[in-house]
């Protein structure tokens, strides 16, 4: 039905099931990357007990193969967000949770070095279409002024599948099946019915169901700042020129030099959170050391929604105010870390965690979701969340790589220090406003 034989009660009514479908199918994709993405890091413990495996899969060589995952992640990020934008996210991403699916299979049936490390490529490259496809199709359903609160409740998805993918994969290989094979076959099953659901259930725009743009039907006017910046340029011809429109915007490369400075705080706390632990509470046993970085995990979850409301509510849809108020109260949580800990408290480990984790995920959601699809616009979301993520990606290596070679004391006041840069280099932008588009 076109659009003019559209009666206003019919469009409306199907505009909000259409938006709640879309934000439902993409937020279960991403959450259910983690069921792929983590698989690897799940079967160490059993590769690293096999005495046949072990002997080639050391420990050494386990950290190498996820480096060379988290480079092709990286990649990826700079190709994918392009993609999307010039084909639509659908394809980009059926590909990817199809070839994350194929991988994992692959990594269960052949756990060899020299077949892991091309599987690990594939499954970074797969892994990375997650993001920029899901936020590019959000995009398309929901206008500026509404998608701070509404991307703040949907990039709970990260947060919700870094904490349930590792201990349900873990449970069934280890405690069902006592095989750590079968984490690669599970988080393979879990993914192809999410491959299925988005088959069923996505669609790119709402032109593709017979619905108007979203900027039709939520035509009302933002506030207006005098150095409010003007739209990026019309949809490019190629995937270069598109992906050197978002590259020459200033705004979206200084939200790509942040996420690179505050990723690897974040990444290191997931790699490593149970190392640390158990350095700073001596004594604390492997299963303590486990439950305590929960904490991190479960303050994640509601760091989005909050900061989300925050940019909208109180800053009026501005997002750089919101990341710069999140981000000074990370630095004072990460240079707090040492002095805390150093007391061999739990309780006092776990308020710490729980405060990175809120501060540090709130300035996360907001750089590389909110206001990467803000500034990039409906046009170029794809592109720009892909651009600063991939930033991001490249100093998530640094945080997979550094707690091997510096105390975690030193390693906290540092991350404290590049979260206080990334500070300094949005406070310019603190008036900035999105294109309306």
């Amino acid at each position: 039905m076109s659009n003019t034989l559209m009666s206003p009660q019919t469009s409306i009514a199907g505009y909000e099931r259409w938006r709640r479908q879309i934000f439902a199918i993409t937020w279960i994709a991403y959450a259910g990357f983690y069921f792929t993405r983590q698989t690897f890091s799940v079967a160490k413990l059993g590769i690293l007990e096999d005495p046949v495996l072990s002997t080639t899969l050391t420990k050494s060589t386990l950290a190498n193969l996820d480096a060379v995952y988290l480079a092709a992640y990286a990649l990826g990020q700079f190709v994918w967000g392009s993609v999307s934008d010039r084909y639509g996210p659908r394809i980009v991403l059926i590909g990817g949770l199809a070839m994350s699916v194929v991988a994992t299979l692959f990594m269960g049936l052949l756990p060899a070095f020299f077949l892991l490390l091309p599987l690990m490529i594939v499954q970074g490259l797969a892994q990375s279409t997650g993001w920029s496809g899901t936020l590019k199709n959000i995009a398309q359903f929901f206008s500026v002024g509404e998608r701070g609160r509404v991307l703040g409740l949907w990039s709970t998805n990260y947060a919700f599948g870094g904490l349930a993918a590792a201990p349900f994969l873990g449970w069934v290989a280890y405690s069902v099946f006592d095989s750590f094979r079968v984490a690669f076959f599970t988080g393979a099953l879990v993914v192809s019915v999410v491959l299925v659901l988005v088959l069923v259930f996505q669609r790119n725009t709402p032109a593709d169901v017979g619905l108007p743009p979203i900027e039709e039907y939520h035509a009302k006017e933002l506030p207006k700042l005098d150095d409010e910046p003007k739209p990026i340029a019309e949809p490019a011809s190629s995937l270069r020129e598109t992906f050197m429109v978002v590259t020459r915007d200033r705004m979206v490369m200084t939200l790509g030099a942040s996420y690179f400075l505050l990723k690897p705080a974040r990444y290191a706390i997931l790699l490593w959170g149970p190392v640390m632990v158990a350095e700073r509470l001596h004594d604390s046993g492997n299963f303590k050391a486990v439950a305590v970085p929960v904490a991190f995990g479960v303050a994640g979850l509601v760091a989005p929604l909050l900061i989300g409301r925050i940019s909208d509510k109180v800053f009026q849809a501005r997002r750089i105010p919101a990341c710069v108020v999140s981000l000074a109260a990370l630095v004072a949580a990460l240079a707090l870390f040492g002095p805390m800990t150093a007391t061999g408290n739990v309780w006092l480990m776990v308020a710490v965690l729980a405060a990175i984790g809120l501060t540090i995920y709130g300035a996360d959601a907001m750089i590389s979701c909110v206001a990467a699809v803000d500034f990039g616009t409906s046009k170029h979301a794809g592109a720009a969340a892909g651009t600063i993520n991939g930033c991001g990606s490249i100093g998530a290596i640094l945080g997979g790589l550094l707690p091997g070679y510096l105390a975690t004391e030193q390693l906290f006041y540092g991350f404290a220090g590049a979260a206080f840069i990334a500070m300094l280099l949005l406070i310019p932008h603190w008036n900035r406003m999105p294109a309306a588009a």
